[in-house]
């Protein structure tokens, strides 16, 4: 199996027509056919069924999507070390990010960085803590932001200076914005919006025995989005502080929870990873840089 071949594969899946992905590819749609004919040959299995105008995967093409996106990937991302790996002061670093204010240290650092590596180019993708520990985990990512403490076995990590603060998002004009803090009492009949992570893992501390009086109306993995459904009444939103705009004029307020909860972020990467040169450097860089916050 050919990674040029999954190239092919994938350029079909995204357009859903062969002579569409023939055109993005540059390769003519006989060629495109019958290396995707080869492929189905080579995996015993038919991976999409045609339309009057159209391609649809079937199960096991969808499966192969997953799989040859992260091979895909994982391909470009060794290319482009090599390429790179005599040049200090160029190359690619991945990143995959949870959701804070404290992102802004890790911005603050590679804007510093490119000023004596110009040549960096960083790529960045969001997601909860199992979305981005399977990606690092794979090799698909160089550090990952989590916020929660990571397993100390497989992998390293630098706390961020601060903590984020929690609380609840809601309209302007709803009665419980005239509250300093809210309590666990004042959620209970609530519809509330909260990460499927956060509600597990995270709420049943601070709610201990009453966790099971609080009601999920539905989970977002971003808060951004949770917070369009919270300004239209339809729920409440508990999230970190300073993620969602609450200023005045904004028709949201936010209001930590009590007694107060925070959580600590970590910036994390493989044990006994092989960085590229530039990924070594930059990791020295952001351990000096939190240090010296600390200190």
């Amino acid at each position: 199996m050919e990674i040029r071949t999954l190239r092919y594969f994938l350029a079909v899946a995204r357009e859903e027509n062969m002579t569409r992905a023939a055109e993005t590819l540059h390769v003519t749609q006989p060629t495109l056919s019958k290396a995707l004919k080869a492929l189905e040959d080579e995996l015993g299995k038919k991976l999409y069924t045609r339309h009057s105008f159209s391609i649809k995967l079937t199960n096991e093409g969808i499966l192969l999507r997953n799989r040859a996106e992260d091979l895909v990937s994982m391909a470009d991302k060794i290319e482009r070390e090599f390429i790179t790996l005599d040049d200090i002061t160029a190359g690619d670093l991945y990143f995959g990010l949870a959701e804070s204010y404290q992102i802004s240290y890790l911005a603050r650092e590679i804007h510093a960085f490119k000023q004596d590596y110009p040549g960096l180019r960083y790529h960045i993708t969001s997601g909860d803590t199992e979305q981005v520990l399977e990606k690092l985990d794979k090799g698909l990512l160089d550090f990952v932001v989590l916020a929660e403490a990571p397993d100390t076995v497989k992998y390293e990590s630098l706390l961020f200076p601060e903590s984020d603060t929690w609380g609840l998002v809601m309209p302007e004009n709803d009665p419980l914005a005239q509250k300093e803090a809210i309590r666990v009492d004042d959620l209970i009949g609530l519809p509330l919006f909260c990460s499927e992570q956060s509600w597990e893992g995270d709420l049943p501390h601070w709610a201990g025995s009453k966790m099971d009086a609080l009601h999920l109306e539905g989970s977002f993995r971003l808060s951004y989005n949770a917070s369009i459904f919270t300004k239209e009444h339809l729920g409440y939103l508990l999230t970190f502080d300073k993620l969602i705009n609450t200023s005045p004029g904004s028709g949201l307020v936010f209001r930590a929870l009590y007694p107060r909860m925070e959580t600590k972020l970590y910036i994390v990467w493989k044990k006994y990873q092989t960085f590229s040169p530039i990924a070594e450097r930059f990791l020295a860089q952001l351990k000096n840089a939190f240090i010296e916050t600390e200190g």
